[in-house]
């Protein structure tokens, strides 16, 4: 198993972008149990200026910020970082805040009122992941290729007849366990578990966007069909002709 990446001076920087102080508080004091170091933000501005400058190695997001949504938070961040990993925490439980925050490039969403216990696993889940795609990347990964559709997993990029995909960082973890495990159906729980991670809870409608953005995606790149639905049950990447 990876360590978990460091902040300077040993520990994780953990980003809290969350304009409730005594939310704000709880969630500092619970991740400097974990001897992790907390960095506050009330605003977004203020979000997006620490994330830029500092490199935090987790946001945590909270949605109802007072100068703008929180999803543009996650915009902002991924036009220059696909990999670092946002968790939004928000009041807001309904599936379409769910879609539209994952379909915006968040990893994972969590609703308040919230356990500590579980807001530490999906934290430790992140730095874990993040830890490992990081020695993949340097250990230099193979290339996956079937039919139209290719994977680096060094790069991290997935290309479909020679056009880069642009994925979220989502996309690119159920991609990448679909042209894993091509013919194989996947379901899913596998899915839910295996992409969003141990300690992680996704769910169906989050599944479903981010099935529905793939397929647009490959489709729009020359490599429409390539994703199978099993109603019920999950889903299957076919092995190109």
């Amino acid at each position: 198993m990876s360590a978990e990446p460091r902040a300077e001076g040993g520990a994780p920087l953990i980003l809290v972008v969350e304009d409730d102080a005594a939310i704000a508080s709880l969630i500092s004091t619970a991740l400097e149990t974990r001897g992790w170091v907390p960095l506050v933000a009330g605003t977004a501005a203020t979000a997006i200026a620490l994330a830029a400058e500092r490199s935090p190695q987790v946001i945590l997001l909270d949605l109802g910020l007072p100068d703008a949504d929180g999803i543009e938070v996650v915009r902002r961040v991924r036009t220059w970082s696909e990999g670092l990993p946002i968790i939004v925490v928000s009041a807001r439980g309904e599936d379409a805040d769910k879609i539209g925050a994952l379909d915006a490039g968040a990893d994972d969403y969590l609703v308040k009122p919230f356990s500590v216990g579980e807001l530490l696993a999906r934290v430790r889940v992140a730095l874990r992941r993040a830890g490992h795609e990081g020695a993949e990347a340097r250990e230099g990964g193979a290339v996956l290729s079937n039919g139209a559709l290719e994977l680096d997993f060094a790069a991290r990029v997935a290309r479909a007849g020679g056009e880069e995909l642009r994925l979220t960082p989502l996309e690119w973890r159920v991609l990448a366990l679909l042209a894993k495990n091509v013919d194989r159906v996947l379901t899913h729980q596998y899915l839910l578990e295996h992409a969003w991670g141990t300690g992680q809870v996704g769910d169906l409608a989050s599944l479903r966007v981010i099935m529905a953005s793939l397929r647009r995606k490959l489709e729009r790149a020359g490599a429409a069909g390539l994703i199978q639905t099993h109603v019920g049950v999950g889903y299957r990447m076919l092995r190109a002709e």
